[in-house]
Parts: structure tokens; C-alpha cells; sequence
């Protein structure tokens, strides 16, 4: 076996890598985080108030305030024109007794803030570079860099997105599906503020979604036919303008892009577990959704802290520490992935069914929430990845 280079290895450079590396640097250990800059992050991530408080307790932000946007309400707005349409809901958190659901923040804006807490830390060795193999060896393995070197450690975390090298390099079996649909994201003003509330216009190809950015702005996800995104990106400004002053119902008067719009495929990709002979999965690398429900940087997150209460209490004068740790994490993580991707899967296949038993379905289920409010309060929690 040759000599160890650090206690962990790190793969991957966005928000749950950087999150990762510094929770496991944090715990105490020799990191190594791979970290080659990419190009800048124009989405935004809306975190539910339980990773909003894990980030506070980890040190990653300190007042949400200074860096994002409260959710106070999500609005569902039926906009389908189907046989059987559902009701209009609103979920204000002052039900579930919270001054908001969550924040929505600017992924840059959370990076940024990452990587200053980042440099802090001793025990944390960040390298513009990435990995271009990696051997498995039955407890953790060896990462051929891209500049020739090599370097080793028991534990590595692959936190390196879909097409994730450790995944596959390690033989972790995958779940993959690909959708027709694809999401448009850009930021807008509008002409009416829609304060803190999230809006969903449900269309026969997914949801229009509004989420608060402050004052009269908005980040927009916009859910259909990749080859509709494309056409309608394809026209310019100005009709972008209109299309989305039609598909919002023109209830925020005049609409404007104030960024470029982009336009990103959707899929799903799961792995049963996520950690196996000291190598574990986080973030996309084990869990990727559609942008259904805030689900993906949430889930993400809880893949850091469950990876650091293990590592807290780990026993690393054993030799096979990081075996255990990896099979730990994968034992906690299970459940949480398994309920999260059959929610998220269920409601972005109802959104899309034309099929009058699933409309029914999907209209009873809302005006269930919209009545009950036992019910509600479940649907928050889950919503919100209470545990």
C-alpha cells in the first residue's frame, strides 16, 4: 500500500464540495480538496429553514440575511386548463409557526462565503486541480491528478456532480433518467413585488416558478419542452419579455430579464448507497432531481452533515476507520435518499400527467392540503426535510 497523502480527499468544487471539505477539515482531519475553478454560478438555491440552521451552526454563513431572501409563502397556481384542475393554495409559514420557510440565496453569493471560511482553516489543502483517475483499493484509494501526480488518502469523497468520476471509477451502481423537459433560469424585475412568496404556475410541461430575490426582483424557473426553452431563448429580450408576462398571467405587470437566460437539461440519477470501503458519495454525485420541491442543495447538505456526525465520532486509531465511516453514511443517508427521490420523482411525473385518474389525483391531493390542516403540517415537514 503506498504512503497516505492526506486523512481525506475531496472531488468536486461546488457549494456541497467546498460545504463538504470544510466539515471534514473541521472534524479534525488531514484534507485534501480538489477544487478546479469553474465557470461562475448563475442559479439561485432556495434552502429550507433546517439547512439555512445547519449552515449558521457550521460556521458557513452567520445571518442569512446578509446573503439571501426569506421564503415567507409558496403560492400554487393551477395554470393548465385541464378537465380537472386543482385549486389555488397558499402555505404561509406563519401555519407552521416560522418566521419563513427558508431563504433563497445566489449560489456565487454562498460560494463566495464558503471559500473565505475555507482559508481559514489549517488542516484544509484547496488545489486548483482536478482528478483524471482514480483506483479504488478497498479503503479509500488513489487520485491521478492533472498534472501527472498521485496522491492518496483512506477516506475520499467524490462531490464532483452526475458525471461523477469517483462514482463510476469506484463501481457504485446508478440510476439514471432523462427527461423531455429542460429549465430556463434567469433573473427578472418585476413591475409588482411579489414580496416573500415563492409562485408556481402549473403547466402541462412542468412548473413557471417565481422566487422572491428582493424588492421587485425574481429568480425564474421555468420548466417545459427543451425545444420550447430553446425557441423562446432563441427570440430575444423583448419577446422573452412578453412570453413571460403571458405565462405569469400578467399579475406582476410588466416583466424584464435583467440576466442572460440559460438552459439546463433535467434528469434524475440516484444510487442506492452512497458510501462503500472508504469512498462516499455526496451531493450530485449520489442524488440528482428536477428543480422540484428545493430539494437537490437541500438534500446535499444533509449529506454534509450527516458525513460530519460520523466522522465526530469516529474512532480513527483503527485501521479500517474510514471502511466504517463509509458504510455508516451510507446506513444513515438510505432512508433520507429513498424518501426524497420517490417525493420529488411523484411530483414531477403528476405536474406532466395528462391522464384523467393522475389530474383527479393531483386536484384531490391539493385541495387535501388546502383543507386539512393536519395534513399541511406534514406536507411542511416533509417539504422542508425535517427528520
Amino acid at each position: 500500500m503506498s504512503m497516505r497523502t492526506a486523512d481525506a480527499i475531496i472531488v468536486g468544487g461546488g457549494l456541497v464540495g467546498v460545504a463538504t471539505a470544510i466539515a471534514v477539515a473541521k472534524a479534525g482531519l488531514q484534507t485534501i480538496h480538489l477544487a478546479p475553478a469553474g465557470p461562475p454560478d448563475r442559479r439561485t438555491s432556495a434552502l429550507m429553514m433546517p439547512s439555512v440552521d445547519f449552515l449558521v451552526a457550521a460556521g458557513l454563513i452567520d445571518d442569512p440575511a446578509n446573503v439571501g431572501h426569506p421564503l415567507t409563502q409558496i403560492r400554487i397556481i393551477d395554470a393548465t386548463q385541464r378537465l380537472i384542475r386543482a385549486p389555488e393554495t397558499l402555505f404561509d409559514a406563519n401555519e407552521a409557526g416560522l418566521a419563513a420557510f427558508g431563504w433563497n440565496f445566489a449560489n456565487s453569493r454562498l460560494l463566495e462565503r464558503f471559500h473565505s471560511v475555507a482559508a481559514t482553516l489549517g488542516k484544509l489543502d484547496i488545489r486548483d486541480m482536478g482528478a483524471t483517475a482514480f483506483a479504488a483499493d478497498g479503503s479509500g484509494g488513489t487520485l491521478t491528478l492533472a498534472d501527472g501526480n498521485t496522491i492518496s488518502a483512506p477516506l475520499i469523497v467524490g462531490a464532483d456532480g452526475k458525471s461523477s468520476l469517483i462514482r463510476s471509477a469506484a463501481g457504485f451502481p446508478v440510476h439514471e433518467n432523462q427527461f423531455e423537459q429542460a429549465a430556463l433560469v434567469c433573473d427578472l424585475d418585476l413591475g409588482r413585488a411579489i414580496g416573500g412568496a415563492s409562485i408556481e404556475f402549473h403547466y402541462p410541461n412542468g412548473p413557471f416558478t417565481l422566487v422572491p430575490a428582493g424588492d421587485k426582483r425574481a429568480n425564474l424557473v421555468w420548466i417545459d419542452e427543451r425545444s420550447v426553452l430553446e425557441a423562446a431563448r432563441s427570440q430575444g429580450p423583448e419577446a422573452l419579455a412578453k412570453i413571460f408576462a403571458d405565462k405569469s398571467q400578467r399579475l406582476f405587470g410588466t416583466i424584464l430579464p435583467v440576466t442572460p437566460s440559460h438552459v439546463f437539461p433535467l434528469s434524475t440519477l440516484s444510487v442506492a448507497r452512497p458510501g462503500k470501503q472508504g469512498v462516499v458519495l455526496v451531493g450530485e454525485a449520489a442524488h440528482a432531481f428536477p428543480p422540484i420541491g428545493a430539494q437537490g442543495l437541500n438534500l446535499g447538505l444533509r449529506d454534509v452533515a450527516d458525513l460530519a456526525t460520523v466522522l465526530g465520532s469516529a474512532d480513527r486509531s483503527q485501521p479500517d476507520w474510514a471502511g466504517r465511516v463509509s458504510q455508516r453514511y451510507a446506513d444513515l443517508r438510505a432512508a433520507d435518499l429513498a424518501r426524497t427521490g420517490t417525493m420529488v420523482d411523484a411530483l414531477f411525473r403528476s405536474l406532466l400527467a395528462d391522464m384523467l385518474p393522475a389530474q383527479g389525483l393531483r386536484a384531490g391531493g391539493l385541495w387535501a392540503l388546502r383543507l386539512l390542516p393536519g395534513l399541511r403540517k406534514q406536507a411542511f415537514g416533509i417539504g422542508m426535510g425535517n427528520r
